[in-house]
Formats: C-alpha cells, sequence, structure tokens
C-alpha cells in the first residue's frame, strides 16, 4: 500500500501582524493555521477516478485523512480494500499536493451517490440520517471502565501534544487514549472532522481498527457527524472539553457510546451510558 506522504505545504503559514496592546502598536511576525483545500478521488480496477469529496484541511497526514474518509463514508469496510493511496499528478507531471486518488481493490459501486452522501456528511440531520448510519454501523461494543480522574487528565495531555496549536492557536483536535490515560494517538487539523478522520485513517492503515477499549477526546463541542464517525471506527467512550449537541446524544444513544462533555478542571457531565464511567 502506498502510504508515505509525499512532501506536502507546510501546516502554517507565515505573516506579519500589528500587535496592539497597552504598549501601543507594533509590527510583528505570526504564524497562522493553513487553510488549504482536499479533493479526494476514489476509483476501483479499471474505473476512471471519481471525486468524492472537497473538504478544507490542514496540510499533513492526507493519506490518513483520505483512508479515514474512506472508512467513517463506508467506501472501505478495512485496508484490505485498499489498494494505493497517491497524490495526483498534472498534465505536465508535476505532483498535485491538493488532490488524493484513493483506488480500490474492488470496483468503486455507485459512486454518484457516494458523493452524495460524503458531501452530506457535515449537514446532515434527522432520522433519514441515522437510518443511514445505522445501515453500515452496529452499535459499539462493551468497551471500557474509565474512572473520573483518567477522564480529567485527558484534556491536559492533549494540549501538551498540539504542537501546531500551540504555535497558531487556530486548530481542533482529537485524540486516542488507552483506559488509563496513555496517549496513543493525536492528529490536529482545522476541521473538526478532519482531525477525527485523521485519526481514524492512521488507525485503518496500522490495522487497529475497531477501537473498542479507545477513550476519544475532542478539543472542541461534539457534533452528530462526530458521533457517527467513532461510531464506524467502534470508540465507546467520547469526551470532549465542550459540549455535545441535542442530535449526536440521539446518535450515542442509539450506538451505545458514551458521551462526556465539558470535560475542564476536574468537572464533567456525562450525558449518554454512565455505565463506563467510575464516578466514584
Amino acid at each position: 500500500m502506498s502510504l508515505s506522504d509525499a512532501p506536502v505545504r507546510r501546516p502554517t503559514t507565515a505573516v506579519r501582524v500589528l500587535a496592539v496592546d497597552e504598549q501601543g502598536a507594533r509590527e510583528r511576525p505570526d504564524q497562522l493555521v493553513t487553510e488549504e483545500p482536499l479533493e479526494i478521488r476514489v476509483h476501483g480496477p479499471r474505473q476512471e477516478p471519481v471525486p468524492l469529496v472537497v473538504t478544507m484541511r490542514t496540510p499533513g497526514n492526507d493519506f490518513e485523512l483520505a483512508a479515514g474518509f474512506c472508512r467513517t463514508e463506508g467506501i472501505v469496510a478495512g485496508p484490505d480494500d485498499i489498494d494505493t493511496i497517491a497524490y495526483c499528478l498534472g498534465g505536465d507531471g508535476e505532483q498535485l499536493y491538493n488532490v488524493v486518488t484513493v483506488k480500490l481493490r474492488a470496483p468503486n459501486p455507485s459512486p454518484a451517490r457516494r458523493q452524495y452522501l460524503a458531501n452530506s456528511s457535515c449537514g446532515i440531520c434527522g432520522k433519514a440520517a441515522l437510518d443511514d448510519v445505522e445501515q453500515r454501523c452496529a452499535p459499539v461494543g462493551t468497551g471500557p471502565l474509565v474512572s473520573a480522574g483518567v477522564i480529567s487528565s485527558l484534556p491536559g495531555v492533549l494540549a501538551s501534544s498540539q504542537r501546531l496549536f500551540g504555535t497558531t492557536g487556530g486548530l481542533h483536535a482529537a485524540a486516542r487514549f488507552a483506559s488509563d490515560g496513555a496517549l496513543r494517538v493525536a492528529r490536529e487539523d482545522v476541521g473538526r472532522h478532519n482531525a477525527l478522520d485523521k485519526l481514524v485513517g492512521e488507525a485503518l492503515l496500522a490495522r487497529a481498527l475497531p477501537l473498542t477499549d479507545d477513550v476519544l477526546l475532542v478539543s472542541g463541542r461534539l457534533s452528530f457527524e462526530l458521533v457517527q464517525k467513532a461510531a464506524v471506527a467502534g470508540i465507546t467512550v467520547l469526551c470532549a472539553v465542550s459540549a455535545p449537541s441535542s442530535l449526536a446524544i440521539a446518535a450515542a444513544e442509539r450506538f451505545n457510546q458514551t458521551v462526556v462533555g465539558f470535560v475542564r478542571g476536574d468537572r464533567f457531565n456525562v450525558y449518554a451510558h454512565p455505565e463506563r464511567v467510575d464516578a466514584g
């Protein structure tokens, strides 16, 4: 499988800003998080590549993002479904680092419908969305019992690993932990859903799915789209430093997932399936 990311554009962009504070105004250098489009294309043997989605992302771990998106949107069921992942070549042979093609080992079925589902993933809502996820995702497994102390420790561990956030202050993060709080993998991106897809893609390519025994932490709010992606990856315990949405909780109840929100200091709220949280 072609997995090694070729050189990509930098995840941060240097700028100069006019900084204003109580001492006055001065020009100084600063770093912004890079936001660029990534088009993911998919094809099987003897098929032409079909655009699947265009997502605004932070460059880096692009192949993980493509693999994770294909898994969480039901394009692939496992790593053996993927033949290669590669950046596309332009007309004169130059690498197009904003276009990634996923070649499948079997023909890509119903590409037009797949494109519709992928493009809807950021805005779908209601019963039809839940039913669609249920068709390709069973309720998650039993999962671990996680102590309140471990849950409270997760944001600090994640913050210490967010290299790009420390530089730019403008990134989301998703991380998976062991049930004892040990960090396994963390990924950052300008898009919340992209950070999680990168995390799932890393696990997919490492043949680590399903992530039944892992604990997920996201740096912002927990939306329906994040819950559905976590469910496809088999994640049982989902934590967030901010609030979940009502539809996120409805989905978590349906897929047997524990949802913990507002993890700040030694406080948090458990919104769904509290039996996995040892609060004693």
